[in-house]
């Protein structure tokens, strides 16, 4: 099993420094730790399963793991739906190969502080004006990009000219901490991350609660760069493929937290791409 490794990608100097080495990252969506903890179990998996070595090198930021992928720093990264299309448009032939199930019907919540207000509702309401508004990291789909482009089709608005101040929090957990702490009256989480906290008993939901749910969107995906074969032998996409797909342990899709991954294809997040375009998000 491989031991855990605590580097990060200034100290992989090349690719060819970890030319036998399948190194992945992951978008920083959640509490650092957490990451760490749930991606070093997936690299042991990982090992196991493809009969190579296998990293797992944390990313400070969504941009840099997609730069990461660009530069093969990484040849396989757990992507948000923009992400992901930001990297395959840089790397000719890279794949989506899977999706959690929960993945192809994401939903964005937006939680409210209790000085906001504000009751759960089917619609965005015309009381979240000029209320202050925070989303998570500007790179990401379920944090940014989805909850942004219904703001605007709902209010016909950018959402500076709709709320009293916009923020962004970097991260889903540090959302939902903003929005617990009265810093923001409102913000955009990812429903897993927002589950994962009240489980973990760090929510007050007397003082923060889901006030509206998103329409279904397509989300995260796990991405190959599209020389991995050339690189780790013929074949070896599929095998990656396979064993994403071949992944049960209950413990470790709970840390997700997914049912299971399935089969995903670029195509699958043509929507985000067009979303994406629309917003000035993807060149």
């Amino acid at each position: 099993m491989l031991r855990p490794v605590v580097m990060t990608l200034a100290m992989l100097v090349t690719p060819l420094a970890v030319a036998d080495t399948f190194v992945f990252t992951a978008i920083p969506d959640e509490d650092e730790t957490r990451l760490q903890e749930r991606f070093q179990k997936v690299a042991d998996y990982l090992e196991d399963e493809l009969d190579v070595e296998v990293r797992f090198v944390p990313v400070k930021s969504y941009a840099a793991a997609v730069t990461a992928f660009r530069n093969n720093q990484v040849q396989l990264a757990w992507f948000g739906g923009l992400s992901g299309v930001q990297a395959r448009e840089q790397v000719p032939g890279s794949q989506a190969l899977a999706q959690g199930v929960e993945d192809a019907r994401f939903v964005t919540y937006f939680i409210a502080h209790e000085s906001a207000g504000l009751e759960p509702s089917d619609s965005l309401s015309d009381n979240m004006r000029d209320l202050t508004f925070t989303f998570g990291a500007k790179g990401s789909t379920s944090g940014r990009l989805m909850p942004e482009y219904f703001l605007r089709e709902h209010f016909g608005e950018a959402p500076e000219d709709i709320f009293a101040r916009v923020g962004f929090s970097d991260n889903h957990s540090r959302t939902v901490s903003l929005v617990a702490s009265g810093a923001y009256q409102l913000g955009a989480v990812n429903y897993t991350a927002w589950e994962n906290e009240v489980e973990a008993g760090n929510v007050d939901t007397d003082t923060v609660q889901v006030v509206w749910e998103s329409p279904q969107y397509p989300d995260y995906q796990w991405t190959i760069r599209g020389d991995a074969d050339e690189r780790f032998g013929e074949g070896f996409t599929d095998r990656v493929r396979q064993a994403l797909l071949d992944m049960d342990d209950p413990e470790l899709l709970e840390s997700f937290p997914r049912e299971g991954f399935i089969p995903a294809s670029n195509d699958d997040y043509t929507i985000i791409r067009e979303i994406g375009q629309e917003l000035d998000l993807i060149d």
